[in-house]
């Protein structure tokens, strides 16, 4: 595994804002409102050659009755449990207080090696005084860092790279499957990725929305490998007013652009409503192999005919997604969870699939032979061949007289053809029309 760097301090110090700059892109909320970070938040970054993963965790308040931020204190917790390094971040601005010293305990009994940074030494020039009470924490020399300006960071980082285990210690994880899970506020996605997990991953609150940012797990059992993701709940457009909002909306449409495998959660009292619609769409639409995962089943009243009404009115409402296969399950008892796992290896295998040109024209060949190519005015659709250009999703292209011709039905029905013949389940398929005499590429 890559060596994991945590970010850690009391609320408000800058961290978001250093992560943010460590890792070069604005992956972490910056608000100026304590507690907006309340789950640990990964991202991958580069320093002289070594890659590695950076964690930003929710503020620890050490002495908190607040829920979210007792919370937030037992996710900076387990994210300290599993850093291979803690930054503890403090900010020149405010001095040294007691929550500093309280953090600074915390991270004395674990062991771990601690780098100090001081933030908000936006100044460059003479070292300012106010920096020498830091020594106090006892965590050595403190390192002077403006996450505003990026001035430090080299030195912070350096610094990390001390304690990094030897490079002979990883090992590349090119066979992770990456798994978002998406769905509307309050259907049970950390509720899900906890049962998984076995751990108190993701904060898990009857508040909807408690989990803002995308947020990443690596799991192993028997089956591979998996990146699990779990996305901030996404609502109606209409409602993202609050700006925090709006960002966990583009987090949870990113997750899924860096993700293999969708499970797309329906909560099985609501069935699926408008919103899981539109959230199930952005997976179809970017071309994700996807699960629709019935959550709280163990809580729905049943007869024998619950499921297949229940699975009759998803195929209705989702009837672009009738590739996608269907798993009723509770994340509360765990009830069926274990059938996840082959699931998702299966449903990325298929969208991983390559199919031969010469298998694809001799089942095109039976295709037109069994319905006529459409023709206009008088002109008929010739489709000369057709070939596989791309997987996840799987992309095909055909060449023809005339694109014109080749109407949307007729395309329906050679993708139908080629998934009665290959399979294809659980994954979008492409096809581009060419016409004959158009550039490939």
């Amino acid at each position: 595994m890559k060596p994991l760097v945590a970010i850690v301090g009391r609320p408000n110090v800058g961290k978001s804002m250093l992560f943010n700059k460590l890792v070069g892109q604005r992956l972490s909320i910056v608000e100026d409102t304590p507690g907006v970070t309340r789950d640990r938040l990964y991202a991958e970054a580069e320093w002289r050659g070594r890659v590695f993963d950076l964690v930003d965790t929710g503020g620890i308040e050490p002495d908190s009755d607040d829920e979210i931020l007792r919370f937030m204190r037992r996710q900076a917790e387990i994210a300290i449990e599993n850093a291979d390094v803690i930054v503890l971040l403090c900010d020149i601005k405010t001095g040294l207080t007691a929550s500093d010293q309280e953090v600074a305990n915390l991270l004395l009994r674990s062991r771990k090696p601690v780098v100090l940074a001081v933030n908000k030494c936006d100044q460059t020039g003479p070292t300012n005084p106010d920096i020498y009470e830091f020594y106090n924490l006892g965590l050595g020399d403190p390192i002077p860092v403006s996450a505003v300006h990026g001035h430090g960071a080299g030195d912070l980082l350096d610094a990390c790279l001390e304690h990094f285990p030897p490079e002979d210690q990883e090992e590349e994880a090119d066979d992770v499957i990456k798994v978002a899970v998406i769905g509307k506020p309050n259907v049970g996605k950390s509720s899900l990725v906890n049962r998984i997990l076995g751990e108190e991953r993701v904060i898990v609150s009857d508040v909807a929305g408690t989990t803002r940012d995308a947020v990443d797990s690596f799991f192993e059992n028997e089956t591979g490998k998996y990146r699990l993701i779990d996305t901030a709940g996404m609502r109606k457009k209409a409602k993202v007013e609050d700006r925090v909002e709006k960002f966990s909306v583009l987090r949870a449409t990113m997750a899924i652009e860096r993700s293999d495998v969708c499970l797309i959660l329906i909560d099985a009292h609501e069935g699926v409503t408008e919103q899981d619609t539109k959230v199930a769409g952005l997976a179809h639409e970017v071309g994700k192999a996807s699960i629709i995962v019935v959550n709280k089943w163990d809580d729905v009243e049943k007869d024998d005919k619950t499921m297949d009404r229940m699975r009759g009115e998803i195929r209705r409402d989702l009837s672009y997604m009738t590739y996608a296969p269907i798993l009723f399950l509770s994340a509360k008892t765990g009830q069926r969870v274990g059938r996840l796992f082959p699931l998702i290896r299966y449903v990325w295998d298929q969208a991983s699939l390559r199919i031969t040109t010469g298998m694809l024209n001799s089942l095109l060949a039976d295709a037109t032979a069994r319905v006529q190519p459409p023709t206009d005015k008088g002109r008929r659709l010739k489709i000369f061949y057709m070939t596989q250009v791309g997987i996840r999703p799987p992309h095909f292209v055909c060449f023809c007289n005339d694109a014109q011709l080749f109407h949307f039905s007729y395309q329906r029905y050679l993708e139908n053809q080629i998934r009665n013949t290959f399979g294809l389940e659980g994954t979008p398929v492409r096809l581009t029309i060419r016409q004959k005499g158009d550039k490939e590429g």
